[in-house]
């Protein structure tokens, strides 16, 4: 191909086109108001290319041309700097639009900040630091911004916010495209939806909420007296993590589908579902930073590579063991119980809806409520003031006649030094302390005198609020349950609804909150009443890990009876 510019050219032979990689490099990049520097005049086989405008373009027959006049190295080079300048133009326009948000700076230009602290384990702990070094408001993504602010939270989350749930929930999805509670983002959708389930979270529709916590309390007091008990001649370490998360596992599948899968009377993980989720969580957390790798790995091209109910093992085969379950309750002579599914099925809840509601529940009630339970005791066996407080606390009651065996929900709520100590575990590590994102409403917002473009996401930094020194003192970063006990009305007041915000607030709070309330104040009274417990291993006592929740395992402790105990 000849080319000849309308300025510059002086000869009467046509002049070899050396502006073909820029015609070609102009098309990829496709915008001359992005791109001036390709809005030259050229005059190419006799075509005239009047300063192009972007929705002009090249015409078909004038880029053949190109691509006939160049070498096939010339045109991958092009097309490789197009893509590369496209994806300069499209870092900085992202950058521009937050950078009035100070945060770490590679986070403004990609997400592999976040990426890398997922990696790492590391998520709330960076978003802290960054928290503690730049503001309130701190960016921590191209798109993505942090607070550390519970009143912008709770503002975020009331049941009229124009704000929604972000991209970030669509990595919940247990199946591509089907939502579950937790994961949509649909907010009437929601809302239908969430009305239908609440009833079956109370005592008034589920009757035996309550008796099942009991129930299986008392078995795994059996388990320890059978099995992991101590004396002065025999040491048997329990592994208080596992043990933990088999109560927490059987309480919400007894809940949820009208049995327990009975992984404390087995004593072993069943369908191996704590494995799955230890390898479940880190990938999730990961790829919900990148919605659009959640995305691909949704598309058809990938689906089948994803967990189904027909695999044999995995998070596959759970999702299999759940739907059948269910569809035993479905199915037309079932009896139906006054349980939490029955109430799900009385409200009107699809099989379908039904069974991704249940597997949710187990999913996301086990582990968190495990988290809280397992971080108390730790706490409490390294403060041993505040263990002998608590089971002092304990004893005094059951000798004053206030506490009945089994303890009731009621009852606990009365101890004070419980209470305290419950809120203080759920603040020191908040079991869900994944960023949660949010989406800014169209029309933007103005956060701390900023201007917030619509479309932003906005997540949470569980560290930076519960750990705060403004609102819960000096020593907040300590598990000191007698804060709750010395403070002023206000103070408490102020501290509580802060911790509150663990179950989420307003249109999103946690419909699993009454059951995970009641393990918590019933687990220690039982547990504290009739046993000692002591680290078995102080210098490393387990191990954990964020994963959006707290991975904790390997957490042997030494149980022994209590001889001088209340009802020795």
């Amino acid at each position: 191909m000849l080319c000849q510019s309308s300025a510059g050219y002086k000869g009467d032979a046509p002049m070899p086109c050396r502006r073909g990689p820029w015609l070609l490099l102009y098309y990829v990049a496709g915008a001359s108001e992005e791109f001036p520097l390709f809005t030259s005049t050229f005059h190419c086989a006799d075509t005239k290319l009047d300063t192009m405008s972007a929705d002009q373009g090249l015409s078909p027959g004038l880029l053949r041309e190109v691509f006939v006049a160049l070498s096939p190295g010339t045109v991958i080079l092009t097309a490789v700097i197009g893509l590369v300048v496209l994806f300069l133009a499209d870092s900085l326009r992202s950058w521009y639009r937050l950078s009035h948000v100070p945060g770490p700076f590679w986070a403004g230009f990609s997400k592999a900040w976040m990426v890398r602290q997922s990696l790492k384990g590391t998520q709330p702990y960076a978003i802290q630091a960054a928290n503690e070094k730049y503001g309130s408001l701190v960016r921590i993504g191209p798109n993505e911004l942090a607070t550390d602010d519970p009143k912008l939270l709770r503002r975020m989350m009331a049941s009229r916010s124009p704000y929604s749930r972000g991209p970030w929930y669509n990595a919940l999805r247990f199946e591509p495209g089907k939502d579950n509670l937790f994961s949509m983002r649909d907010d009437d959708a929601h809302a239908k939806l969430r009305n239908k389930m609440a009833a079956g979270y109370s005592g008034k529709e589920n009757e035996s909420l309550e008796r099942t916590v009991d129930a299986h309390i008392a078995r795994l007091i059996d388990l320890i007296e059978t099995k992991y008990l101590s004396t002065s001649r025999e040491y048997r370490p329990a592994d208080f993590a596992q043990k933990i998360q088999y109560f927490t596992l059987d309480v919400i599948s007894d809940l949820a589908f009208g049995q327990p899968f009975g992984y404390v009377d087995q004593d072993d993980d069943v369908f191996d579902f704590i494995k799955i989720t230890r390898s479940f969580f880190p990938v999730t957390l990961v790829i919900a930073n990148i919605p659009s790798l959640v995305s691909l790995l949704h598309s058809r091209l990938f689906r089948g590579l994803l967990p189904k109910e027909s695999d044999k093992f995995g998070f596959g085969a759970f999702i299999g063991v759940a739907n059948k379950k269910v569809a035993e309750r479905f199915a037309p002579n079932a009896i139906q119980h006054s349980d939490m599914l029955g109430s799900f099925i009385r409200h009107g809840l699809t099989q379908e809806e039904a069974s991704r509601e249940s597997l949710l529940n187990v999913v996301a009630g086990s582990d968190t409520s495990a988290t809280t339970i397992r971080v108390i005791m730790l706490s409490l066996l390294g403060n041993p003031m505040a263990y002998r407080n608590l089971q002092k606390e304990i004893d005094d009651a059951i000798k004053a006649g206030k506490i009945s065996s089994p303890v009731t929900d009621a009852e606990a709520r009365k101890l004070p030094y419980l209470q305290a100590a419950i809120q203080e575990g759920l603040r020191i590590k908040a079991p869900a302390a994944g960023p949660l994102f949010k989406t800014v409403p169209e029309q933007g917002d103005t956060i701390d005198g900023k201007f917030i473009p619509g479309g932003t996401q906005i997540g949470t930094s569980p560290f930076s609020i519960y750990h705060s020194k403004k609102i819960f003192g000096n020593d907040a970063a300590l598990f000191v349950p007698e804060r709750w006990l010395e403070a002023e009305p206000e103070q408490v007041e102020g501290m509580s609804e802060v911790v509150n915000l663990v179950f989420s607030s307003g249109k999103y709070q946690c419909l699993g909150k009454p059951v995970a309330l009641m393990e918590l104040n019933k687990i220690f009274v039982e547990l504290l009443r009739g046993f000692d417990f002591a680290m078995a291993r102080p210098e490393r006592p387990l191990h954990i890990m964020n994963a959006g929740i707290w991975l904790i395992e390997d957490f042997p402790v030494r149980i022994s009876r209590r001889d001088n105990g209340p009802d020795a």
